[in-house]
């Protein structure tokens, strides 16, 4: 069964027995009982180089679903790259995925242009996405934010573009966990 979400982020997706409370504008966040590991994300950066999501355990990681393509993934970039360096000395490391560019030029372009400075996994076809268990708080439009607490865990997800208001929201009770 496919599930999909608007940007109005009415649909919560997964299935009933999920544990995750649907938040207001389209975020969602789950108790730190009820959990799931982020499946193995793991590829090329736009750039070339080896990037393992495994590798940032212990940091909150900020995944955000992106394409250069996208005119609210445009809107929000400003925002996560601002949130991005606030946040770095509180261990919090972001990390794109590019998906549906065919070609990672106009990608790196679009990271040149919005000051993104940390690194994409390049994933054209969307491969990554379909990595996420079903029922999980998975990806399910472009752009999608999904947040891992420390322990590597699906946190919370923003089916919308985020203000930097409202990407701080989702991180600050993260930051708070130790």
């Amino acid at each position: 069964m496919s599930l999909t979400a608007c940007s109005g982020g009415g649909a919560s997706g997964g299935s009933a027995d999920t544990k995750f409370v649907q938040g207001k504008g389209g975020v969602d966040t789950v108790p730190e009982g009820g959990r799931k590991d982020v499946p193995q994300l793991s590829g090329k950066t736009l750039e070339g180089k080896p990037l393992d999501v495994a590798d940032y355990k212990g940091k909150i990681v900020v995944l955000n679903v992106w394409g250069s393509w996208c005119a609210p993934c445009r809107a929000e970039a400003p925002n996560l790259a601002k949130v991005a360096k606030d946040t770095k000395a509180k261990g919090v490391q972001f990390i794109g995925i590019n998906t549906r560019d065919d070609n990672p030029a106009p990608a790196r372009k679009f990271e040149k242009e919005y000051n993104v400075g940390y690194p994409s996994l390049y994933d054209p076809i969307g491969k990554l996405m379909l990595r996420f268990p079903k029922g999980s708080l998975n990806p399910q439009a472009i752009p999608s934010t999904i947040v891992l607490d420390r322990e590597g865990r699906i946190a919370a997800r923003a089916l919308t573009p985020l203000s930097e208001e409202r990407l701080r929201a989702m991180l600050e009770p993260l930051i708070a966990e130790k």
